[in-house]
């Protein structure tokens, strides 16, 4: 983020909040209530793994999940695969039009949408079959996406915009190698996008595998 916003003038006088002050902009009351629920529910879901890891591990060790950490690197694999894939009509020197660019960018993200909420919905099944514990977990992870989600996405909707600046920023300093940095650029800022979304699942996957079967 911090590199996206380099490529952006900043405002003069841009406020600064702290975390609290920023997730209290995206919250009304009916949210908060909601979220005082998850957080109590994340701290049963705390508490009774705490007291059961260690018994589950002693009498069934070493199971990591039925087949979600292979999937989530299988997802994660595909998902890196098309960002790296190249434009069907590669940057030139010459060009001015960011249109293509931020069409591959859309097309890019709404995959990495579609997909990760498809496994994250599947990540949340398994849980929630797993122990009460985990679906718990599972619930809590569906209540901040619900409450949360829409505005990440809105968010990230404006990454394309960022890469508009940049685009127009490399014409002007490196007018004739600029397609290639660019291009390096923008898959990096893709790939951190894609870290990103993949953080909320790789937590309910990485709770799946800490917790071991159920006894």
């Amino acid at each position: 983020m911090r590199q996206l916003a380099a490529w952006l003038p900043a405002p003069a006088d841009a406020p600064r909040q702290d975390l609290a002050e920023r997730l209290g902009g995206w919250l009304n009351v009916r949210d908060a209530i909601a979220l005082h629920a998850a957080h109590q529910a994340l701290t049963q879901v705390t508490q009774a793994t705490q007291a059961t890891q260690a018994q589950r591990r002693a009498t069934r060790p070493g199971a990591a999940g039925p087949g979600l950490r292979p999937a989530l690197q299988a997802l994660r694999d595909t998902l890196e695969h098309g960002i790296a894939a190249p434009p069907a009509l590669p940057l030139m020197p010459d060009d001015t039009s960011f249109a293509p660019t931020h069409q591959r960018c859309l097309a890019l993200q709404r995959r990495m949408e579609t997909a990760i909420d498809a496994f994250r919905q599947h990540a949340r099944q398994t849980l929630a079959a797993a122990s009460p514990q985990l679906a718990r977990l599972a619930q809590l992870d569906a209540t901040l996406d619900q409450l949360l989600g829409g505005r990440e996405q809105r968010l990230l909707a404006d990454v394309p915009q960022f890469l508009k600046a940049r685009f127009e920023q490399l014409r002007q300093s490196e007018p004739e190698t600029w397609p290639a940095t660019f291009e390096a650029e923008l898959q990096q800022a893709l790939r951190a996008e894609l870290d990103l979304r993949l953080q909320p699942v790789t937590g309910l996957v990485e709770a799946f595998e800490q917790a071991g079967p159920t006894p």
